[in-house]
């Protein structure tokens, strides 16, 4: 039996980053706001003494147990999908702050191009250039119009940085000065600079310095640790939503946390959202949350998934084309690059932070000429020094047997000598790649599981080739004496490890090309909005949280016009 529960102003469906952005600012308006989330409530104190390889990095204690619920994956339509199980290979985050959680930190803002990248490449080189069956498009918006809400993101999470030289223009400096330049560091700059290229330190969610944001909340100065990816930081040092957005939505008395409520529809009535329905983990018994406006607040799979299973939005057919719920998915795991060995330098490499490192643009985007690739966009060129725990670290170079005397000499030996340049790129959607609900696999409710298709496509790896040779270029001009390029698998294998997937619920200038406006809103229920990745139409060339912030500003932006307005369609359908 179902309880029917008071009516409320908005309901979210997880507290994570956008969740808990959306939870802040309509709370702060004087809106009633419900936020539902399937795990448990988290604090700093459940952080401390967490510096246990075993438990979280391994173990993934912060993470979706995949045994009650996961994805099914296959590589091409013909091939029959199987559930991801290998808590290794499927990262999610559960619990109070989501991913925000367990992130390294990487704050880096999408290009200009990223946001008009249909049209651009059109513009310069000519329709010809985009590869048949590579579905980019437009976002409907434009980064001058999302600039003032990635400032916002920023200015809440005292951001540290530096600019970027080749990247869009700020309307704001960072919040806090960059992290300290290690050593190593210092070399890649060098190396970078002498090859004529604009290197910067990377800018991070882990605070260089005490900082207090717009709303009141304080971080800690990060203390370099290096326990941040796959952790929850104990300092307070890394912008986590438990530390910043939730406290600020939780002061204003307005807003209600439920945990252990896991959302399994979005109620609707042919026209609009009228609410949810969800369970308690714990007990088993069902609720019904009605509310003005439904906010999925969730990770992509699942945004899209309740879609699907509350059919609402036309699921995408890559067959036909037709449909637009599921379409564009990207996947953004797969980072290679090359690993430099050094005889005679030694570097402290248990130091670092989730992001601590540096990096050059001049090879993302449109950031050079394409006309004589067989490309189009790029990636960012980048050495991270993040600290590397010894259960899941050990290199050596390239023909060291993987046990026994020779790899225990050489894995000590280079434990502290060797630095990794990797480039990360952007990846486009393809007509085949998409998601739906598997025909054969459910979860612990008897719900289909998510199912993803998607693999490499040549573009992919002719990218990846050109980035891969600039990686040896600067790990050579470093000096190293013995250089390794890690090589890209001919296939996508599976490894969902970074939380670091799109589309599905993608973005644009209208309902033909599109599921929500640029407020996140969807064209045909314009009570529900849809906040994440999952709007993006591709995946742009870094880490994707700053954008995922910036649009869940805008959206909060949107849903108080919405409220005041009387509801009704915020962008003008073409």
């Amino acid at each position: 039996m179902v309880t029917k529960l008071p009516k409320v102003d908005i309901v979210t469906t997880g507290m994570g980053w956008t969740g808990g952005i959306v939870a802040a600012e309509l709370t702060k308006a004087g809106y009633h706001v419900v936020g539902l989330e399937r795990g448990v409530e988290r604090s700093i104190e459940d952080y401390l003494h967490g510096h246990d390889e075993l438990k979280y990095n391994i173990h993934k204690e912060l993470m979706q147990k995949l045994t009650k619920d996961t994805i099914t994956f296959r590589n091409t339509l013909n091939d029959a999908a199987k559930p991801v199980r290998d808590e290794g290979a499927f990262v999610v985050g559960t619990g109070t702050g989501g991913g925000g959680a367990h992130w390294g930190g990487q704050t880096y803002r999408y290009f200009p191009y990223d946001f008009q990248i249909r049209s651009k490449t059109i513009e310069k080189y000519g329709e010809s250039k985009i590869p048949a069956g590579v579905t980019i498009q437009d976002w409907g918006i434009s980064y001058d119009e999302i600039e003032p809400y990635y400032a916002k993101f920023e200015q809440m999470a005292g951001i540290s940085g530096e600019p970027d030289p080749l990247a869009g223009h700020r309307s704001i400096d960072y919040p806090t000065p960059p992290l300290k330049k290690l050593p190593q560091m210092k070399m890649f700059h060098e190396a970078a600079e002498k090859l004529g290229y604009h290197p910067f330190v990377v800018p991070t969610a882990n605070v260089s310095e005490s900082y207090t944001n717009p709303d009141g909340e304080t971080l800690n100065a990060c203390q370099y640790c290096a326990f941040c990816g796959n952790y929850g930081c104990e300092y307070g040092a890394k912008a986590d939503p438990i530390v910043t957005v939730i406290p600020t939505a939780k002061k204003t008395g307005n807003f209600e946390l439920r945990t252990n409520s896991i959302v399994t529809r979005v109620l609707y009535d042919g026209t609009k959202a009228t609410g949810v329905l969800y369970k308690d983990t714990r007990t088993g018994e069902e609720f019904e949350q009605p509310a003005d406006l439904v906010v999925l607040t969730s990770y992509i799979f699942n945004n899209v998934r309740l879609l699907l299973l509350s059919g609402i939005g036309k699921p995408y057919n890559p067959k036909t084309g037709e449909g637009i719920i599921g379409k564009n998915y990207t996947d953004h795991h797969t980072i290679t690059g090359a690993i430099g060995y050094f005889e005679e330098k030694k570097f402290n490499s248990y130091i670092g932070t989730g992001s601590l490192g540096s990096a050059f643009n001049d090879f993302n985007a449109d950031n050079f000429d394409h006309a004589n690739l067989d490309f189009i966009h790029g990636g960012q060129i980048e050495m991270h020094l993040m600290g590397n725990e010894p259960i899941a670290n050990n290199p050596a170079p390239f023909g060291t047997p993987t046990w026994g005397k020779e790899f225990k000499k050489n894995s000590l030996h280079y434990f502290y000598r060797n630095v990794t340049v990797v480039s990360q790129r952007a990846i486009l959607p393809h007509k085949d790649h998409y998601l739906d609900l598997d025909p054969t696999y459910t979860d612990d409710y008897g719900d289909p599981l998510i199912r993803v298709t998607f693999d490499y496509t040549e573009m992919d790896h002719k990218r990846n080739e050109f980035l891969v040779e600039k990686c040896n270029e600067v790990v050579k001009e470093m000096g190293a004496d013995i250089i390794d390029t890690i090589p890209m698998a001919e296939h996508f294998g599976g490894r969902f490890t970074f939380q670091h997937d799109g589309g599905g619920v993608i973005m644009g200038d209208s309902p033909d090309n599109s599921a929500v406006n640029n407020y996140m809103q969807m064209w045909d229920v314009d009570n529900l909005f849809v906040c994440g990745a999952s709007a993006f139409p591709h995946f742009g060339p870094t880490n994707p949280t700053p954008t995922v912030g910036a649009l869940a500003y805008r959206a909060a932006e949107g849903m108080i016009e919405y409220l005041k307005n009387g509801g009704g369609p915020l962008v003008s359908k073409k």
